[in-house]
């Protein structure tokens, strides 16, 4: 695996690549890897000969009081764990290379990144845009492959990539959860062991509001009570519990003929959690 730092070396890495006929498939990260992001490259590897994966914290979607300074960098072991799985590429540029002095452009996606945590994190979607756009530009990958966890996130590439007729085609991966059906996160760690098992309580509650919404339940009800259970558990800051289109993050209150999804964020401790389910009518027995 090679491990490039400057974009003219990733540039001419690719074009090798190219030259020999390979397909390209580019697995954006900010490090801290777990087994999700190898789903990632592994599902990569599957669609297309090479992966690129990039490591690179981008400064630009973390807002004013996060967790930037603090957020997991390990690149050696990241590094070990790519090569592991068969990457071809690790571009892993600095801060200077993404952001020359002077730089002065970025990228904003309206409608679906002003809700949610549009409203929760100011800007953070405007800097997630602007560094896919980035890294979709450096890179030209055939597809480029993104984790459902980040499901709103999915949607404004999503809505990106058509708008700006990129050609790389967007796929979303679904959650990787660990044994207790918490999605894998890299701010997991973040979290004591009290707290872990009590940030289990999200996937939980989550599945019985689906579940109940499914049914037939009233999903005011049914969003109520898994915003109850997750403030009886420990959890604060509960920003959303939400049923919303699973394309334009709508808000509905009922099921209908387009894919729902219900969405949830909440602090545990110092971890801000997210996640996500599908919601489908369950049919007639």
């Amino acid at each position: 695996m090679q491990i490039i730092r400057d974009l003219a070396t990733l540039r001419d890495a690719v074009a090798t690549l190219r030259g020999a006929g390979k397909r390209i498939a580019l697995v954006p990260t900010l490090g801290a890897l777990h087994a999700g992001h190898i789903e990632l490259v592994e599902e990569g590897a599957r669609r297309a000969d090479a992966v690129v994966a990039s490591i690179f914290v981008n400064p630009r979607q973390f807002g004013a009081g996060e967790d930037l300074g603090r957020y997991p960098r390990r690149e050696r072991a990241d590094a070990q764990m790519l090569e592991k799985a068969d990457c071809a590429i690790l571009w892993a540029p600095a801060v200077e290379t993404m952001y020359p002095q002077g730089y002065a452009t970025n990228v904003s996606v309206s409608g679906v990144s002003e809700v949610l945590e549009g409203e929760s994190r100011p800007g953070h979607f405007d800097g997630v845009a602007t560094v896919v756009l980035k890294l979709l530009n450096q890179v030209g990958p055939d597809v480029a492959l993104f984790g459902e966890k980040d499901w709103q996130q999915l949607a404004v590439i999503r809505r990106m990539a058509l708008d700006l007729d990129l050609p790389s085609e967007i796929v979303g991966i679904p959650i990787v959860r660990d044994d207790h059906g918490l999605a894998l996160s890299s701010r997991n760690a973040y979290l004591a062991e009290d707290e872990m098992v009590a940030a289990r309580t999200l996937p939980r509650a989550l599945g019985e509001a689906a579940a109940a919404i499914a049914r037939g339940e009233p999903a005011a009800a049914a969003l109520a009570a898994a915003t109850t259970r997750l403030a009886e558990a420990g959890f604060t800051d509960i920003d959303y519990v939400t049923l919303r289109d699973a394309a334009t993050l709508a808000p509905i209150d009922a099921l209908g003929g387009a894919p729902a999804r219900l969405l949830a964020a909440a602090r545990m401790g110092p971890a801000r959690l997210i996640d996500n389910l599908a919601v489908e009518t369950k049919p007639a027995e």
